[in-house]
């Protein structure tokens, strides 16, 4: 990595904005316009982005702003990605069953894009539809599942709020939640269920008309 200085000057509430921007990124990977507005339009804006990202590269991050969808989020330095001994601090390993999660999650955010301001499912609803794909979590691991998705700004609901009725708040921030391998392996096994289950479909009807 070449040598590089930084001088950085801002006004006084510009300054506290750009403070607490930086922490809300380095706590939770990314900034909502729906959620974190104000500090969301500040990093989006192109003169902040480039301070920002300046001194984002001194820690091996850098910030990505997606406007269409209203998301800014922390992502590795271009510049450290080869770096040996720099940890991906931002880069959360889920395991197989919260990507599953995360499939379903997308998929009714995407069912209900237009419908209402703000994208929510009930919890009931919400489990309803992860069960028809054939997975069956346990309460403790759709409550830790749950838990880490709202920590990282995926997701947002009342944690005091229970029962079936409970609303849970869908963020566009879904879409770019994923480590592509680890999805293409478990969008394979969604495909794999799905083939088997119109094969079954199919042999039942086949029975019946006999």
């Amino acid at each position: 990595m070449s040598d590089r200085s930084l001088q950085i000057t801002w006004k006084e509430e510009e300054g506290i904005l750009f403070k607490r921007s930086i922490r809300k990124l380095l706590e939770s990977t990314f900034l909502l316009e729906e959620k974190d507005e104000k500090l969301y339009r500040f990093v989006a804006r192109e003169s902040n982005r480039y301070e920002i990202s300046e001194y984002l590269k001194f820690i091996g991050f850098d910030i990505l702003v997606n406007e269409k969808s209203g998301v800014a989020m922390l992502i590795s330095s271009e510049e450290d990605e080869e770096t040996v001994g720099l940890k991906r601090a931002n880069v959360i390993t889920f395991n197989t069953l919260q990507y599953h999660l995360l499939l379903v999650l997308w998929e009714v955010y995407l069912e209900n894009l237009g419908y209402e301001e703000g994208n929510f499912v009930t919890k009931g609803d919400l489990i309803d539809k992860i069960k028809s794909y054939g997975v069956y979590p346990v309460s403790t691991d759709l409550k830790a599942a749950f838990k880490l998705f709202k920590k990282y700004s995926l997701i947002d609901f009342n944690e005091n709020e229970a029962g079936e009725e409970a609303k849970i708040q869908l963020y566009p921030s879904l879409q770019f939640g994923w480590d592509i391998p680890q999805l293409r392996t478990v969008a394979e096994e969604y495909m794999k269920t799905s083939s088997q289950d119109e094969e079954e479909i199919g042999t039942e009807f086949e029975e019946e008309n006999e």
